[in-house]
């Protein structure tokens, strides 16, 4: 049995679910220029950016602070 997890705010949420609403809310170009990073502004993809925020754990982290910042407005 998973322990519980009430004091982190993205427990239950995939990475793929938190950069689908990111991209649905800013776009992608927007998130490109919010988040610097080339898997968003050159020839983006939901595929190929989970490839490589999965690979990558301070732009994972980036991507998550980013969300934490739209879901508390």
């Amino acid at each position: 049995m998973t322990p519980s997890q009430p004091n982190n705010p993205l427990h239950g949420k995939t990475l793929e679910l938190i950069l689908t609403e990111l991209v649905d809310h800013f776009g992608w170009e927007r998130l490109g220029q919010r988040i610097p990073i080339r898997c968003f502004t050159d020839n983006p993809s939901i595929k190929s950016s989970l490839t490589f925020l999965r690979k990558t754990p301070w732009a994972r982290q980036k991507v998550e602070e980013l969300y934490l910042r739209i879901k508390t407005k």
